[in-house]
């Protein structure tokens, strides 16, 4: 799939982001949208996810370890087939697919459910883990906030996955710099990342987020390295796409207005 393809998907990923976050007025924008590009490759390009081996084994998993930014992995499974429009507009309705964390006992597609932040990186080392005591040679990929890297129980897994030399984990930070509160600086400074990951036993590699040519030359590189988890330290800007919502860390968890959903929307190609 070619560049433009996947800036497509991701910009349909976006529209659905914004779809959803208005139609609940309620979830968290600002982080979901910082994130499409690396999942439009992550699931049109890197994993052998598909509607036939959804209910498999035998394929790559993801987790979503910040949990909170559910619309950006409901957009990426409507975008791939798994969800529907309707399906996507419940979004945190009672008995909906779509919860304001993801379940994996409700949605197709979503292979752990996460939400409490922390703890989906001990998940996707778990998964590892099991892939490779099972002989199963399929990859794990965990998406991990930066404010969420606050957390302890990061570290402890960090820390797990390079003793156990897991080379089939890869962790992808989404370093956009905000969190609920402000800048990550401000509210509880953890970086710098890619040095403390590299301290914990990671190979890293730092790219810009929005470039899909470093994104897939780091995936590339992630799966070429043995004897050692991989992080892609991705640097992105929160709120990607959305003019007034670009770098606001007050768009974190907080629903756009009709004016503001028309504006939107317009930024990302008009409605469709």
């Amino acid at each position: 799939m070619n560049i433009m393809e996947l800036q497509e998907h991701a910009r349909h990923i976006r529209q659905n982001i914004i779809r959803m976050v208005y139609s609940a007025q309620s979830g968290h924008p600002g982080g979901s949208l910082s994130s499409a590009d690396i999942l439009s490759y992550l699931f049109f390009e890197e994993m052998d996810i598909n509607k036939e081996n959804v209910n498999t084994i035998d394929r790559d998993r993801f987790v979503l370890s910040k949990g909170h930014a559910s619309p950006l992995l409901y957009g990426t499974l409507c975008e791939k087939g798994f969800l529907t429009q309707e399906d996507i507009l419940t979004f945190r309705k009672i008995n909906s697919k779509v919860q304001g964390h993801p379940n994996m006992n409700m949605t197709p597609g979503v292979d752990m459910s996460t939400g409490s932040l922390g703890q989906g990186l001990s998940a996707g080392v778990g998964m590892a883990l099991a892939n490779k005591l099972d002989k199963n040679n399929h990859r794990i990929y965990v998406l991990v906030g930066d404010g969420e890297s606050e957390e302890g129980q990061i570290w402890e897994a960090a820390m797990s996955a390079a003793h156990y030399k897991l080379d089939n984990l890869c962790a992808i930070l989404d370093f956009n710099g905000l969190q609920i509160d402000g800048k990550i600086t401000d509210v509880m400074n953890p970086t710098p990342l890619d040095e403390k990951f590299k301290a914990f036993g990671w190979h890293v590699i730092c790219i810009d987020g929005h470039n899909y040519e470093e994104i897939k030359a780091a995936f590339d590189e992630a799966k070429a390295t043995k004897g050692q988890p991989t992080l892609i330290l991705a640097h992105t800007i929160k709120g990607k796409g959305v003019s007034f919502m670009e770098g606001e860390a007050g768009w974190h968890g907080k629903a756009p207005n009709e004016e503001q959903y028309h504006i939107a929307m317009k930024d990302l190609g008009g409605e469709e």
